[in-house]
């Protein structure tokens, strides 16, 4: 199960994976996010908030995983990676030349900073 909150009325989705992820996840988030994004366009924020990646339980959830990230990230505004694990914390490098969202990594010990960044995205 992949822990989540989304905030309202700011419009940020917490994610904190602690464990592998699974297919169901994503049809979870899917009809939590939707109405949100159907009602007011986008999600200001999305926070990915864990101590390593967790990886997937199958072919099935990464393929889902893939399709949720097609499918939602030129629908947020801002994309935080708050960890200090050194392969999350690459992954704005990486990920943030292919995504929509502005993407910023932020140590763990700036939690409050990074949901504040995220919290101002309007």
């Amino acid at each position: 199960m992949l822990d989540h909150q989304l905030l309202l009325p700011a419009g940020v989705l917490i994610l904190e994976p602690k464990v592998p992820l699974e297919a169901e996840d994503f049809v979870g988030l899917a009809g939590e996010v939707d109405p949100y994004v159907a009602e007011h366009g986008e999600l200001h924020g999305l926070m990915i908030h864990a101590d390593s990646f967790p990886g997937w339980e199958n072919l099935e959830a990464a393929v889902a995983h893939i399709q949720f990230i097609e499918s939602h990230h030129a629908k947020i505004q801002r994309l935080a990676v708050v960890s200090d694990n050194p392969l999350l914390v690459e992954l704005p490098k990486i990920a943030g030349p292919l995504l929509h969202p502005e993407v910023k990594h932020f140590p763990e010990s700036k939690y409050e900073e990074a949901l504040d960044w995220l919290k101002g995205a309007v």
